[in-house]
């Protein structure tokens, strides 16, 4: 029989609407002949599978099991789509851990701890890896921005701590001028805001998996946005940006990325596939971690799909190498 996998997209926040744009790639690329597939839509609303005539089936929550004409329906394994809450801040992986489902991405407590930006970038730099000085504001303690100004060199990124899709993000060269509004922006979207310093370079962002116990890192696609920085609108519009994959590079700075990108997902103990941003600083000759995407999008123009083309494989093999690797921990 071929094992039954449960697609899980939607989600909880702002970043639902691209959870649904991949999951229009994922159904097309999911291989029917080798595994059973039933789609399961995650909203506020209730988590449901969708027959054909329309007709919605809520998930047994107590199971996560489907009741189909009188027939039960249950997983092997789950293929994670969601970005955002609940799919990529570890609370669905843990749900799935009490349900002892295995999954295709990083666990509840790696996927809790990269969403929180904050907290990536310590554990990154406790372990060697490069990143910018930052600042950490919590509204209930911030005071005002003067506070920041002494502490960091301008230009400075100010982000939401938590989140992804840069919603919320802004790059703040003059501190008098800017740095209040883009405090308050960031504190829209999350009770805590990270302000970084800008770090000058090429911006490389590097597609890493697991497959049969090797570490495999997909080549890598350099960004070069017409807009100041590579905000939401330049990600999901067309126009605002070139995404050159393969990036093209020396050898050495090649290398120093791969290792880098290896590096990270075998210190953070990543599974499934994520997508590693770094800004590759000349000067200093080094790559520097910007952020780690555990959920990353997969629309035919995304980045993973791109160096998944580029590496020669098709999208049908890749999903499988990833259930397939899901499947084994069963």
């Amino acid at each position: 029989m071929k094992p039954v996998i449960a697609f899980v997209t939607g989600g909880y926040s702002g970043e639902s609407v691209i959870s649904y744009k991949s999951a229009v790639t994922l159904e097309q690329n999911i291989d029917t002949d080798k595994y059973a597939v039933y789609k399961i839509d995650i909203t506020p609303k209730g988590w449901f599978h969708q027959l054909k005539n329309g007709m919605k089936i809520n998930v047994d929550m107590n199971d996560f099991s489907l009741d189909i004409r009188g027939g039960k329906v249950t997983f092997n394994a789950v293929l994670i789509g969601i970005h955002g809450t609940p799919g990529e801040d570890g609370k669905l992986q843990g749900y799935f851990d009490l349900m002892g489902l295995p999954y295709t991405s990083c666990d509840a407590a790696v996927s809790a701890l990269t969403f929180n930006k904050r907290y990536t970038v310590a554990v990154a730099s406790f372990s060697g890896i490069h990143v910018a000085k930052s600042v950490l504001l919590v509204k209930e303690r911030f005071g005002n921005p003067e506070d920041v100004i002494n502490q960091l060199n301008f230009p400075v990124f100010v982000k939401p701590n938590n989140g992804g899709s840069s919603i919320g993000m802004s790059r703040v060269n003059n501190p008098s001028e800017e740095l209040g509004a883009a405090i308050e922006k960031a504190f829209k979207e999350d009770n805590q805001v990270l302000i970084e310093e800008f770090i000058t370079g090429r911006e490389f962002t590097i597609g890493v998996f697991r497959s049969k116990g090797e570490i495999i890192t997909l080549p890598f696609t350099e960004i070069k946005t017409k807009k100041e920085f590579f905000d939401f609108e330049a990600k999901y519009t067309a126009g605002f940006t070139d995404e050159i994959t393969p990036a093209q590079v020396d050898e050495l700075i090649a290398e120093k990325v791969r290792a880098a990108a290896k590096k990270v997902y075998q210190v953070f103990n990543c599974n499934g596939v994520i997508r590693i941003d770094f800004i590759y600083n000349e000067a200093k000759g080094e790559p520097f971690l910007l952020e780690i995407n555990t959920v990353p999008g997969q629309t035919e123009a995304s980045i993973v799909p791109q160096q998944v083309r580029a590496m020669g494989w098709t999208l049908k093999q890749f999903y499988s190498a990833l259930i397939e690797d899901a499947l084994a921990k069963k």
